[in-house]
């Protein structure tokens, strides 16, 4: 119960920007915790996919991919189909990966989204923070040259560090969201370069049906 009363008298002695700081930090986290649940689903339906198609791919069975592609909505199924859709009608490799790019394109903004707002979230709490701070500050120093002399030490000192709270607890906000931007980050770029992978490995595949077509 201690620790409760703390946090408490911490919190109400913090002044009136303690509240839009514990806000932002709301909205940073729920947007944290939504995109974390998308990406992981996202990564996990694309592994699945993956193992699913490539063997597929790699014995040529290149009708029974298109089916299995054209029935999910992946992100990977979505760039493999685009390459599947070209294999066979079109044989340059360049237009099948300039197809497969432009799917990419087309992905990438949905898995960054909302993300840098994360990120934009820290770079606030920390900016309210010291607004507060500077604010409590101009308050203090405005009650102490009204004060008693003798008491003016002792009363600036106890509203410095009231005023420090909105700092501090700014900070506190704004560190763990940017420690979450940066994973966040990290799982998008994960599977981005899945994507890229996968387009690779299917163009590699693509180009060596065809030559093996026009040789026979």
């Amino acid at each position: 119960m201690d620790v409760f009363y703390s946090i408490v008298e911490f919190f109400t002695t913090g002044g009136v920007f303690m509240v839009p700081i514990l806000l932002v930090f709301a909205v940073g986290l729920a947007i944290s915790i939504e995109r974390y649940i998308t990406l992981t689903m996202v990564t996990r339906r694309n592994r699945r996919m993956w193992e699913e198609v490539k063997p597929l791919l790699d014995k040529g069975q290149f009708d029974e991919a298109r089916e299995l592609t054209a029935a999910d909505d992946s992100t990977i199924s979505q760039v493999l189909g685009m390459g599947l859709s070209l294999q066979g009608a079109v044989h340059r490799r360049s237009d099948i990966e300039i197809a497969m790019e432009e799917s990419m394109m087309e992905i990438v903004p949905r898995l960054e989204k909302r993300t840098p707002y994360v990120a934009l979230a820290s770079s606030i709490a920390t900016l309210l923070g010291l607004l507060g701070t500077i604010m409590g500050l101009i308050q203090a120093f405005t009650a102490v040259a009204n004060a008693n002399p003798a008491e003016k030490a002792d009363l600036l000192s106890a509203s410095i560090s009231v005023a420090m709270n909105t700092t501090a607890f700014g900070l506190m906000v704004a560190i763990p969201l940017l420690v979450i931007h940066a994973i966040l980050t990290s799982k998008t770029g994960d599977i981005i370069n899945s994507l890229e992978m996968a387009t690779v490995k299917s163009l590699n595949i693509f180009s060596r049906t065809a030559r093996r077509a026009i040789e026979a």
